[in-house]
């Protein structure tokens, strides 16, 4: 482990933390996989452990901890094989949490981000939608004011935690004629009149819920409106890079994890006399894929550590996931094809990780999405700035 980030107060927390989510999560993560329904109670249990808290302020019950306890949580969330338990964890900790903390009143964060630290309240993120996908600023969900109300309509799409939340941080546009400048944020209650929610079937992340909101003329109080009206866009750009960043991590975390996995069973394995490790051909395809995940993992640190100190690292961040992704696809597909037979088994991890895996370069913006807003800021020298 890097001495560069971590501390020994690091390097506890990791352990607790990994002995924590094996007594705790890891004897359920089977049937979570199945129902793909997280039960109630482990929210309630990371939240008394303050696993919820470990970026927010300690007036909400937080621990205000540097972005590295982020990172070890992440990581440790990886290892235990489930991406769809992790994606519940960490959309809830740092895509719905992220907006309650940054653009939300006192008010809103005594309500919302206090219950979501202690575990009491679930969170969801609702950004995309089913005719837009990463086009933030095509969004065609409305929200116009009407006293002292906003009158909510409009629909989102594959919403981790959008069917068991208990509140939804939503995009709407409060001026369509403004584009993205029209674009702002609401914390919606998920049991008001008139939101639905639909669970999507998914290829991976089995133990998520992910769903398809409806909004049919909800009404949101006008005091649910998170920051300015109409700089929802500029808020969501911004942390989008805590969200790039946070695959990034948990694609090149997610490798090593398949790479222990495999190199242990590649040396127990015998074919012809010898193990499975000591075949040339294998032993050098294995060396290129750690030395691209060690490539990532440190890279990500990198990352880490200036978006800590309060760097705007949209360009960095959208290199990590866009790499990062990419390199834990190819590490899944490999792993698995090491171990044969056995690796299309369920019963042995990689299958899981390779169904896992591949939603990698696909959500939270698509790689080919990304590549564009790359090309903008290196070839185009666009620039993007934080919301002010």
């Amino acid at each position: 482990m890097s001495n560069i980030y971590f501390t020994e107060e690091h390097n506890l927390f990791r352990e607790s933390l990994r002995d924590f989510l094996q007594k705790e999560v890891v004897p359920h993560i089977e049937k979570w996989e199945k129902t793909g329904a997280i039960e109630r109670f482990i929210w309630k249990k990371f939240g008394d452990m303050g696993y919820f808290g470990l970026a927010y302020p300690e007036q909400y019950g937080g621990l205000d901890l540097d972005l590295f306890y982020t990172v070890i949580l992440l990581e440790e969330l990886q290892r235990i094989n489930s991406g769809g338990f992790a994606a519940a964890m960490w959309a809830h900790a740092y895509l719905a949490m992220t907006h309650l903390n940054k653009e939300g009143d006192d008010a809103i964060k005594s309500k919302y981000l206090a219950d979501s630290i202690s575990g009491d309240k679930i969170g969801c993120l609702c950004v995309t939608e089913p005719f837009g996908g990463s086009d933030v600023a095509g969004m065609r969900t409305t929200a116009v004011k009407e006293g002292d109300y906003y009158i909510l309509n409009g629909s989102k799409t594959f919403i981790t935690n959008g069917v068991y939340s208990d509140y939804m941080v939503v995009a709407a546009k409060t001026n369509p004629e403004l584009g993205n400048k029209g674009i702002s944020m609401f914390v919606v209650d998920s049991d008001a009149k008139g939101v639905s929610a639909t669970k999507l079937d998914k290829l991976g992340w089995r133990a998520s819920d992910t769903g398809e909101i409806a909004f049919d003329n909800v009404k949101v109080p006008t005091n649910q409106l998170m920051g300015e009206e109409g700089k929802g866009f500029a808020y969501i750009m911004q942390h989008f890079a805590l969200e790039r960043l946070i695959m990034g991590i948990n694609a090149h975390a997610r490798a090593e994890y398949a790479l222990e996995y495999t190199l242990q069973y590649m040396s127990e394995r015998t074919t012809f006399g010898k193990s499975l490790d000591k075949y040339q051909a294998l032993r050098h395809r294995y060396v290129d894929m750690h030395a691209d995940m060690q490539l990532c993992k440190h890279y990500n640190y990198m990352v880490a550590d200036r978006l800590d100190k309060g760097e705007y690292v949209v360009e960095e961040a959208t290199i990590s996931k866009l790499k990062s992704t990419k390199m834990a696809d190819e590490v899944a597909y490999n792993c698995l094809q090491f171990l044969g037979g056995y690796g299309y088994m369920e019963e042995y991890p990689l299958a899981r990780i390779y169904r896992d895996s591949r939603l990698g370069p696909i959500g939270g913006g698509a790689s080919e999405i990304l590549k564009e807003i790359l090309s903008k800021i290196i070839i185009d020298k666009k620039s993007y700035k934080p919301a002010t």
